[in-house]
């Protein structure tokens, strides 16, 4: 038997720092106020694949719980919260794929004649840019205080103590699966004894 003492620990300092690199790109993304503010098309692709790395990195870590095989664990409550945040964190990109389109059309005409019709264009792709940027930032929060929550929430009574509680009293958010109770006895087949056929009288 592992001694998996700490591991709540440590799944919970996972999640944490996930959330912590989701709150930095968060911080990173603005809604410009104006054209002056927009990000170039260099910036705007990096932060891109910034958070579609942050992504697979989700899906990375719920692949490294799904195949543990330990039958001492559960960590089901853990891949939950990092497939809960990969709901929201999926939006973050759709929205900014939006935004990086837009950047491109501004990049590609940024040095063509002015004209009404492209004045309203560029005017349409601002205000495009603002509003998904916005969907992007929102949907980020969401990824950071859902995996921030579920950490929170995440039981860190050592297994030996779980070992002694009852099974109504064992937290549902728990990593650690409870073992089998000692103290009831396996039933056995009972081996009937032979009896004889009562002897009929001739």
């Amino acid at each position: 038997m592992k001694d998996h003492t700490g591991r709540a620990a440590l799944e919970q300092g996972q999640l944490y720092r996930t959330a912590q690199e989701f709150d930095r790109l968060w911080a990173d993304i603005g809604v410009p106020m104006a054209p002056g503010d927009l990000p170039d098309i260099v910036t705007a692709a990096q932060r891109l694949a910034t958070l579609t790395d942050l992504i697979k990195n989700l899906s990375d870590e719920v692949l490294f719980r799904a195949t543990d095989g330990d039958p001492e664990l559960n960590l089901a409550p853990v891949i939950s919260a990092f497939t809960a945040s990969a709901v929201p964190a999926g939006r973050a990109v759709e929205h900014y794929t939006e935004t990086l389109h837009q950047v491109s059309f501004l990049n590609q005409f940024a040095d063509a004649p002015h004209s009404g019709d492209l004045r309203d264009a560029r005017e349409a792709a601002f205000y495009v840019i603002q509003e998904r940027l916005e969907y992007v930032r929102n949907s980020l929060q969401e990824v950071v205080g859902t995996l921030r929550g579920e950490a929170d929430r995440l039981d860190g009574t050592p297994p030996r103590i779980l070992a002694a509680l009852s099974r109504s009293a064992h937290p549902a958010n728990s990593i650690y699966r409870q073992p089998p109770d000692a103290d009831v006895p396996r039933q056995t087949p009972t081996r009937l004894a032979y009896t004889p056929a009562p002897r009929h009288a001739r």
